[in-house]
């Protein structure tokens, strides 16, 4: 079996904490836009908030991260948000790298302009079909999510094919945590995987710039991809080592409680 490089990334006294799961996984919680890699990624896997004033059961980004409850990025500063993920993202990549963004339907425009803006070629457009959208009574109910898969050259770039005659559009159920605290909308591990499949390879380097409750970590421990997750929210430091089953109450390797990491 190849032996996986470890990962690393450039202190920086702006960095508040590091949870290093092993030598090839980590998550960063800080804003994306302050963390430097030492190494270039095969993949960006990104579920950003939408900017539609979602109201979830815990906050999963925020501006400020001491604030308590889900404050979504507001609807007049999304497109300058998507701008800076996007640029951000295809700075980290490889030239032979590869992006999967979700979005939903609402800012699907600007989402869409600021791909070709930043230089991104669209390769797919897919649908993700779920089951209980959220009921409404004058408009269709909306059960359905958009993933874009973004290629810097699409000459070069991973393409692992999923099945012989592969659609764009996906019917994946969304997961049900009876009696959990979840962070908000969190994907599926089925729908993560597909992504992470089909544009990466063993050992490849995933990172996430938004990485919420923590699915794609889980993901990629299970697919022996290395992974670099960012999350602006320590409240769901809990959380994520509850879906990686780590140990509540252990201190991480090399860090004491309270310390800052830089």
């Amino acid at each position: 079996m190849k032996m996986m490089r470890k990962i690393t990334v450039r202190n920086s006294k702006n960095t508040r904490r590091v949870l290093e799961i092993d030598d090839t996984h980590m998550v960063i919680f800080d804003d994306f836009r302050n963390v430097k890699l030492n190494e270039k990624a095969d993949l960006v896997f990104a579920d950003p908030p939408f900017g539609i004033n979602f109201k979830g059961n815990l906050q999963t980004y925020h501006r400020k991260p001491d604030a308590l409850s889900y404050v979504e990025v507001p609807k007049e500063e999304y497109p300058d948000f998507i701008r800076s993920l996007l640029e951000w993202s295809y700075n980290i990549l490889k030239d032979s790298g590869s992006m999967w963004l979700l979005s939903g339907w609402n800012n699907l425009r600007v989402v869409l302009d600021t791909v070709e803006d930043v230089g991104f070629i669209q390769l797919n457009h897919c649908i993700w079909k779920y089951q209980f959208g959220v009921f409404t009574r004058r408009r269709f109910t909306t059960s359905h999510y958009h993933l874009l898969l973004l290629v810097k050259d699409e000459d070069n770039y991973t393409f692992n094919k999923p099945e012989h005659y592969a659609e764009d559009v996906w019917y994946i159920k969304r997961p049900y945590h009876h009696g959990e605290k979840t962070a908000g909308n969190e994907l599926p591990d089925e729908l993560v995987e597909k992504c992470i499949r089909t544009s990466s390879n063993k050992g490849d380097l995933v990172v996430d710039p938004v990485l919420g409750s923590g699915t794609t970590m889980r993901v990629c421990l299970k697919l022996d991809r290395r992974c670099i997750g960012i999350e602006i929210n320590p409240e769901l430091e809990k959380r994520i080592k509850q879906k990686l089953g780590l140990d509540l109450f252990r201190k991480p390797k090399n860090q004491s409680s309270g310390d800052s990491h830089g």
